[in-house]
């Protein structure tokens, strides 16, 4: 059987102004953005984090966002979290928190309109059935 050794290398995004949505993203991971000419690469701000790379916009942004980022948090720190996000310019767009018992999440713009989640998964013997 063969192993595959594969992971993310990073996530790309256009953006209108790369420089401050980079800002955003290095305030929500804690990582330190490296600007380099108009794109700025935003490193894993530790170990099993995620790298992003913010560059110039090549054309009109879609009116349908095909993907967007789920974020993980720890059980019961959703709420605080999704607070600190906003304080940092994020877009509250609504929550997700009944519908299944296995995950509560939060969805979220950031700066340019590019969707995220921040949820967070309760431990196995408090999801209803």
């Amino acid at each position: 059987m063969t192993t595959h050794q594969i992971a993310l290398g990073a996530i790309n995004m256009e953006a209108q102004d790369p420089a401050a949505l980079a800002e955003f993203w290095a305030s929500v991971t804690g990582a330190l953005p490296s600007p380099g000419g108009d794109s700025v690469y935003l490193p894993p701000a530790g170990p099993g984090g995620f790298a992003m790379f913010f560059q110039p916009m090549k054309g009109p942004r879609p009116e349908h966002q095909a993907f967007h980022l789920d974020l993980t948090v720890p059980w019961g720190s959703r709420q605080a979290e999704v607070d600190r996000l906003l304080s940092l310019g994020a877009t509250y767009r609504w929550d997700v928190l009944d519908e299944f018992p296995h995950v509560q999440w939060t969805t979220l713009a950031d700066l340019e309109g590019n969707l995220f989640c921040v949820a967070e998964h309760p431990p196995a013997d408090q999801q209803g059935a």
